[in-house]
């Protein structure tokens, strides 16, 4: 396993760190599995575990607490709140209200008196930056957070983010969590250049793109992951988006095997090569799956097979840019580009 330091924290944590969305329902593991896969992947040189509250209603976060019962400083313990908890109309969002209540909530699921990294799951339009960063600064004074960080930001908010926290003399978000994958290049071109510019530690999510690239899925193969069943449209061979992405995964395949990789581990290898990325989030839902992807825990991928990357998608490119979760709001709403 290879250790890079989070952003400007000195903290140093794993290239790959260990993702719990698949913990409990939307997974469908058991709390033993769900404990197998945390000790194999402590034991693998991964220290990074990184849950949500609304993983499966906060089963997810029930789930770590129990697994990592016993050892918790040996871990940088990440979570995350925003996305909504219940049909209570104040149960989400990123106001002072909500955090205050939901980080007790998280750290009680947990079993935990803090957390390492608490993450804004979704940029809030309906609350100011000042809102945000004032309750996360205050929580962190009281010892119940370590750092703070953004998950899914667009450019702009990053950088406003930022500008809003010099403004205030707040404490600021030191890590960024992306979608990021060969498929998905997107970040390319705003995203990592502002997390670079501003020290900003990066967690990647996805780097498999939902199981595109976990080589379960290949040309003349029936798709039947997990992914598959609760996302169908996104695996609709019938829509084009979805065949250009086969294809690019059919050439990447053969750059693999030139390379003497598994696909998986050219992917891992691509997501962990950017500068500007710290750790890929890997998100197993069975131990198999885990050791596949602890394979590529030392992969490093040289110049050519990087170039070979390079030219079946082009630097910047999303593939499914309408599966993006940082488009601008006005983007997707008509209303809000029209006087």
């Amino acid at each position: 396993m290879q250790y890079r330091t989070l952003g400007r924290t000195g903290v140093q944590v794993s290239t790959l760190a260990l993702g719990a969305m698949n913990f409990g329902a939307i997974g469908r593991t058991t709390q033993d599995e769900a404990t197998a896969i945390v000790d194999a992947a402590l034991a693998g040189g991964i220290n990074v575990i990184d849950t949500a509250d609304a993983y499966s209603a906060g089963e997810s976060e029930k789930m770590v607490g129990k697994a990592i019962a016993g050892r918790r400083d040996d871990i940088v313990l990440a979570t995350k709140a925003v996305l909504p908890m219940s049909d209570a109309r104040n149960h989400q969002g990123a106001s002072r209200r909500w955090l205050v209540t939901e980080l007790d909530d998280s750290l009680r699921r947990l079993g935990v008196d803090h957390v390492d990294l608490y993450q804004i799951h979704r940029w809030d339009p309906k609350t100011s930056d000042e809102e945000t960063l004032s309750a996360l600064t205050d929580l962190q004074r009281a010892g119940k957070i370590r750092y703070f960080g953004s998950s899914t930001f667009p450019a702009y908010r990053i950088v406003q983010a930022q500008w809003a926290a010099r403004e205030h003399h707040l404490s600021r978000y030191v890590t960024e969590q992306p979608g990021y994958s060969i498929l998905q290049r997107g970040i390319e071109t705003h995203v990592l250049p502002v997390t670079e510019e501003y020290g900003m530690g990066v967690l990647a999510w996805s780097p498999l793109a939902s199981g595109w690239l976990s080589g379960a899925i290949r040309e003349g193969r029936e798709i039947t992951t997990n992914r598959s069943a609760v996302l169908p449209q996104r695996f609709d061979l019938t829509r084009p988006g979805n065949r250009a992405r086969l294809e690019a995964v059919e050439r990447l395949a053969k750059v693999a095997d030139q390379a003497g990789l598994s696909l998986i581990q050219l992917a891992l290898g691509f997501v962990v090569a950017h500068p500007g990325v710290t750790s890929a989030i890997i998100g197993p839902r069975t131990l198999a799956h885990l050791e596949s992807q602890l394979a590529a825990a030392d992969t490093v991928l040289p110049a050519d097979v990087l170039d070979a990357i390079d030219e079946i998608v082009a630097p910047g490119t999303d593939l499914a840019p309408e599966e993006k979760y940082d488009t601008p709001p006005a983007l997707l709403d008509a209303s809000l580009r029209r006087r």
